[in-house]
């Protein structure tokens, strides 16, 4: 039925158990993934009265987000194909992970998005919001929800 899933990741532990499950999924279903990493935009550094920064310190901030993203979807690359499940990775940078998730799995021509809910619940998840419940009211391609 599935043949092509979307698995978000953020490198959580959650995220974790997330991937084992879609993996086994994927395995059972015949289908083939892409990770995805929603990379966070570093944040600008001010230089000016009282700043504390270096000329590098932009490039050096976006260099370790760069090589966490990796180190997260390399862990995940290769915990499918040691299943033996196809796969490929993409990280796209944005402060908006819902909205990268969908189009991501739009441009690959995902026909499911298999992710994680870290299950926030009351005032936090009111103020803090949810990336899957967002993805849940706006994607147009069906979303499977683990938690």
């Amino acid at each position: 039925m599935f043949k092509h899933l979307l698995v978000p990741t953020d490198g959580s532990a959650l995220s974790h158990r997330a991937i084992q499950r879609a993996v086994t999924f994927a395995q059972e279903a015949g289908a083939r993934i892409t990770f995805f990493y929603a990379e966070p935009e570093a944040p600008a550094a001010y230089m000016g009265l009282g700043a504390i920064a270096t000329p590098h310190l932009a490039q050096d901030l976006q260099a370790r987000l760069d090589g966490a993203a990796q180190d997260i979807l390399d862990a995940a690359v290769q915990q499918a194909r040691e299943a033996g499940v196809e796969c490929q990775a993409q990280a796209r940078t944005g402060n908006r992970p819902h909205e990268l998730i969908i189009a991501a799995a739009q441009a690959h021509g995902c026909d499911l998005i298999f992710m994680a809910s870290h299950g926030r619940r009351g005032v936090q998840a009111l103020l803090l919001g949810s990336e899957t419940q967002k993805v849940l009211t706006h994607s147009t391609t069906p979303v499977l929800v683990y938690r």
